[in-house]
């Protein structure tokens, strides 16, 4: 066994094990392989112990590392800031894009989508923290973007996303994934559209985002990092 399944398996118990505690069904949370700093040979290993689901940050390096493209039952997601001009290289390569987070990248995405016919789905990046080098909206803008994304033809608003701060106890990241849910909540009252998606937690507090209602979590290190 590589040290690639055993890592996934960890994680999966881990994940399993979380759900459980919460009294949710562990199969509603996709462990998403945060793929972006390693090869493909990693990927393709991660693919054969059962993993479906990989992010990557960069569309320019995930051109080059998919240029074959996965198995059709495998899934990328786009998990980091996008520019506008990378729009059309990201529709063509992901279907799930996870950091709509401005207007103008809403246009792009829509214009590039309408032009390819190809429908993507996307979810709204929120900086629930409040970090200045993080990127995201504010919570306070995320009903306009919701509103432009749902008026879009072409794109489909699933959830949202948002990124932690890097703290020594997990349980300090809390009140950010609670105050993701909420707003999500919200937004649905107040839209009339279902967000049924959380992507939030990562290798270091992916246990406590479970607890608190991710459907979605973003794992590289704990995956690929090999003994």
């Amino acid at each position: 066994m590589s040290s690639i399944e055993e890592n996934l398996i960890a994680v999966r118990r881990r994940v399993n094990e979380a759900a459980e505690r919460a009294d949710r069904d562990p199969s509603s949370v996709r462990i998403i392989g945060v793929s972006k700093t390693v090869g493909r040979d990693a990927v393709n290993r991660a693919y054969a112990a059962g993993l479906r689901d990989f992010g990557e940050n960069r569309v320019p390096d995930a051109l080059a590392k998919f240029s074959d493209p996965l198995p059709a039952d495998a899934t990328l997601h786009l998990i980091g800031y996008l520019q506008t001009n990378k729009a059309r290289d990201a529709i063509s390569l992901f279907p799930i894009i996870h950091s709509v987070d401005r207007p103008h990248l809403i246009e792009a995405l829509e214009h590039r989508a309408a032009a390819a016919g190809k429908p993507v789905k996307v979810m709204i990046q929120v900086n629930i923290a409040g970090e200045e080098q993080k990127h995201g909206c504010e919570p306070e803008q995320a009903f306009d973007l919701a509103g432009r994304i749902i008026e879009a033809e072409n794109l489909d608003l699933i959830g949202l996303m948002t990124i932690a701060p890097q703290v020594d106890d997990a349980e300090m990241t809390r009140p950010v994934f609670s105050g993701l849910r909420e707003l999500r909540d919200e937004l649905q009252q107040r839209l009339g559209h279902q967000l049924p998606e959380l992507s939030m937690g990562m290798t270091n507090d992916f246990e406590v985002a479970v607890a608190e209602g991710a459907t979605m979590v973003r794992v590289g290190r704990a995956i690929f990092v090999e003994n």
